[in-house]
């Protein structure tokens, strides 16, 4: 088999906590799979994308889109663990694991990650920071914040209000969107167990901050509203109508 330079991968479980069968809710007549895999499709920096799913009638609505469904292992425990599974049989350079309660992604959000990755001989990992608007968020732990440094290289990423407010005027991030992977890196990342702060806050991304690996950051104006709740619909649906008054 051939090697591809980017393999885009958008992980679709079918069981969800707070939306049950989130993957086939529609959102203004469109399933939210498909509308997540639109916005894959139009980044030139894609050569192929995939949809792991655990579930027969996601793959079907998939593929009467046109689009690529692999099927995966149910008990895969997270949606990084079900993008590298589909990584190991698909050769490629780069992996971008689109979240895929995300119908607001769009090329903007993938293809400076990509270009981000081609050039840093020492980045594994790349992600995007979003500046913090709402000072809702700031305290929400599932809008997860994260600090990096002058050479925006993560530092830490945590579900807290980082950096502290000691003194007034801090300004916060936020990550959203795409992870892009090298391969090889998410390979690994796979097979290693879960760090003790990655327990701590449950986010991935600390399991390679506490081995050592580097995260660029790279920050964005491009906004996101992940599917998560009854409330995001609501969000998403008022967005796409006021969208549409202005187009």
């Amino acid at each position: 088999m051939s090697t591809i330079e980017t393999l885009a991968v958008i992980p679709a479980r079918l069981k969800s906590t707070r939306l049950p069968e989130k993957p086939l809710l529609k959102l203004c007549g469109r399933e939210l799979v498909l509308r997540v895999l639109d916005g894959v499709r139009k980044s030139e920096g894609i050569d192929r994308v995939i949809v792991a799913t655990d579930d027969e009638r996601i793959a079907s609505v998939v593929g009467d889109a046109g689009g690529e469904a692999v099927m995966t292992p149910a008990d895969l425990p997270t949606g990084s663990d079900r993008v590298a599974w589909v990584a190991r049989q698909i050769p490629s350079r780069f992996v971008i694991n689109v979240q895929g309660d995300d119908p607001m992604v769009t090329p903007e959000a993938i293809d400076p990650l990509i270009e981000t990755l081609k050039k840093g001989c020492d980045i594994k990992l790349a992600v995007l920071a979003k500046r913090i608007d709402d000072p809702r968020e700031v305290v929400r732990d599932s809008i997860v914040k994260m600090v990096f440094d002058q050479n925006h290289r993560a530092l830490y990423f945590s579900r807290s209000p980082i950096p502290y407010p000691r003194n007034p005027g801090a300004t916060y991030y936020k990550h959203i969107g795409p992870y892009a992977w090298e391969r090889k890196t998410l390979l690994a990342f796979a097979s290693w167990p879960q760090t003790p702060l990655e327990k701590s806050e449950s986010l991935e991304m600390l399991r390679l901050l506490e081995r050592g690996y580097v995260i660029k950051c790279i920050e964005t104006q491009t906004e996101s509203i992940e599917i998560d709740t009854p409330e995001d619909v609501e969000a998403f649906e008022l967005l796409s109508k006021t969208l549409n008054k202005t187009n």
